[in-house]
């Protein structure tokens, strides 16, 4: 393990920064925190969650696939694109972190997603054990533990110290580019900084959420539940719980004809939309109810039956704290486990 002293944090963001391009949590306009990139003026901000989750350095809200031209019945392609830069992210908690797991089993299981393969491969991810966890917090019901997380290289930050340790060899390797910088330690504080958080995670409000009533093979037993109707009359469809979410991964393609040619790309869509899977003879699900279910039973359901037991949520609350009608996966899960 090695460490640096708080006061020389600006001096690790600059030694890192020589070699990749870095992203820290900073605060933007609208008063949230956004992962910035790092560079002279910008500040880090010690935040719990960013607003939007660091999957956009992977999977990007918006990209750009290829392009053609199309004359007469001949159709010329373009292969856009690029090897992507050497990028490190400072700062992601154990949920995020988490989400990355859930993500690779979409992109990366053949046929391989070779754009999001590309920022993988670029990216190093550098986690930040949690502290002062927030009431929605709730990642402890699917196995995560916010004072030990995961990533290429692990950190702990105490009151005039940051810790690191490295996780794999992306993470060994960056740490050897900052040994000039960093000393040795014992993990000692570390250690009892994990103890005093997973103490707080017992304390907070959905500690004793559980997933014993979901996971594979439970189609039966919730596709057709009454409680869908009542779960679902309240939600506006608005999507704003998958694009905070960070492993939705829904998306659509569409083609942009600039009077030059053509781009296809693609954007993040939302199970939630009418829109979503329109086919020509429609849409596969007609009514808010049927979508609100697809969303949750595939969170709870689909997805652990398909991988393993795993989850496709991570428990970071952000869908707690952003859906205007506060109807979030905590109060499905409550609701069709039993509890009123």
């Amino acid at each position: 393990m090695r460490k640096i002293s708080l006061a020389n944090l600006d001096t690790l963001f600059k030694k890192i920064n020589e070699n990749a391009a870095l992203y820290i949590p900073a605060t933007d306009n609208a008063g949230g925190a956004v992962y910035t990139k790092y560079a002279d003026g910008v500040e880090y901000l010690d935040t719990l969650n960013t607003v939007r989750s660091p999957k956009d350095f992977f999977f990007p809200q918006s990209e750009n696939l290829m392009e053609f031209k199309v004359t007469g019945k001949n159709i010329e392609l373009f292969d856009i694109r690029e090897e992507s830069e050497d990028f490190v992210v400072f700062g992601v908690r154990a949920c995020d972190v988490k989400s990355f797991e859930v993500l690779d089993r979409v992109f990366l299981t053949e046929p391989v997603d070779s754009y999001y393969a590309n920022r993988r491969a670029h990216g190093v991810i550098i986690s930040l054990a949690c502290t002062r966890p927030a009431e929605t917090c709730f990642c402890t019901t699917f196995g995560i533990d916010a004072s030990a997380p995961a990533g290429d290289v692990s950190a702990w930050k105490t009151a005039d110290t940051l810790y690191l340790e490295a996780n794999t060899e992306k993470g060994k390797k960056l740490l050897e580019t900052l040994s000039d910088i960093l000393e040795d330690a014992d993990n000692s504080e570390v250690t009892a900084q994990q103890e005093s958080t997973r103490e707080i995670m017992k304390k907070l409000p959905l500690a004793n959420l559980t997933t014993d009533a979901f996971g594979g093979n439970k189609t039966k037993d919730y596709f057709d539940s009454p409680l869908w109707e009542e779960l679902s009359e309240t939600c506006l469809g608005c999507g704003t719980c998958t694009f905070v979410c960070p492993t939705c991964q829904c998306y659509d393609i569409k083609d942009f004809n600039t009077g030059n040619g053509v781009i296809r790309y693609r954007c993040w869509d939302s199970c939630m939309y009418s829109e979503f899977t329109k086919m020509a003879h429609g849409n596969s699900r007609n009514t808010q109810v049927e979508r609100f279910r697809q969303r949750f039973m595939h969170k709870l359901v689909y997805y652990p039956e398909n991988n393993e037991g795993l989850f496709s949520c991570v428990g970071c609350g952000r869908c707690l704290s952003k859906c205007p009608i506060s109807m979030n996966i905590v109060k499905v899960m409550k609701r069709l486990g039993g509890e009123n």
